[in-house]
């Protein structure tokens, strides 16, 4: 079985043991957050699944992601007032943000259990969930511009 279907199903098994209601649009949208190759939006997960079920609500969405997250199962990545979602990686990460096509890569250091406490112990919080983002540019937007001025060919 491959990495997204092993994911399907680490993420199907804990909303069963949960008692969640499977209807096929939920596990629909379990099956393209565990194919999926990026951090996608609650927008684009619904697009993509709307083609399949013309009924479905956007709130069925944000209700299954919200659940999702509620349950550690995914992360919910904020940014400039939309969300995306990593659920391939539900334990705390690092993720790099380009502030100029908002494309999110996982980066490869982990948030330390030792670091967290350490934190804790600082600051008397209780945290609950962590998360470390990167901004800068991607090394798609740093290339030089290839854009022709009016008149060039």
């Amino acid at each position: 079985m491959d990495d997204s279907g092993a994911r399907f199903d680490e993420l199907m098994a804990a909303l069963k043991a949960r008692g969640s209601r499977l209807t096929p649009q939920r596990v629909e949208l379990v099956r393209l957050i565990a194919a999926s190759d990026g951090h996608p939006s609650a927008a684009q997960l619904y697009a993509r699944i709307k083609r399949r079920f013309p009924n479905l609500s956007q709130a069925t969405v944000y209700k299954t992601l919200s659940l999702l997250k509620d349950m550690d199962q995914v992360l919910e990545i904020e940014l400039r007032g939309d969300s995306r979602y990593d659920g391939h990686r539900p334990e705390p990460h690092s993720h790099l943000i380009c502030l100029r096509c908002e494309r999110i890569m996982d980066g490869d250091s982990g948030l330390e259990p030792a670091a967290i406490r350490k934190q804790e112990q600082a600051s008397g919080y209780k945290i609950l969930r962590s998360q470390v983002s990167f901004y800068g540019l991607c090394p798609e937007c740093r290339k030089p511009s290839t854009v022709k001025r009016k008149g060039e060919r």
